[in-house]
């Protein structure tokens, strides 16, 4: 017995079987969120009233770029679950998709750049 509509099965409109599966992405990622975000508030105190070239030398250390570099594939996995998740609750129908793919992009262009930035520093460019 299936709970689809006549109409669903005849168009193949039924479960994409990947809300289970975003829904642990997004709690996986809030979990590694609350160390991450302990050890950028460490980060951030420890070089309160810091020089740049302090603050520099602290990105080159391989344990605090590889945290850094963490943090940001985290926080930005994350946000973008949550924003498609708010996408499909109130975008429908073409806009919906340009929307989804928007954010997709928008989100890799937030980490790629991030991550460009902590290496570049990283590797003393």
């Amino acid at each position: 017995m299936t709970m689809r509509t006549p109409l669903n099965k005849v168009r193949h409109h039924g479960s994409a079987k990947s809300g289970t599966d975003h829904f642990w992405q997004q709690r996986l990622t809030a979990i590694a969120n609350v160390p991450l975000t302990l050890f950028l508030i460490w980060f951030f105190l420890s070089l309160s009233g810091a020089s740049h070239g302090e603050v520099v030398s602290s990105i080159k250390q391989p344990f605090v770029a590889f945290g850094l570099i963490a943090t940001i594939i985290s926080y930005v996995w994350h946000m973008r679950l949550g924003i498609q998740v708010v996408i499909e609750d109130y975008a429908h129908g073409n806009a919906k998709i340009i929307f989804v793919i928007g954010n997709i992009m928008f989100c890799a262009l937030i980490a790629l750049v991030s991550i460009f930035a902590i290496l570049k520093i990283s590797f003393g460019a």
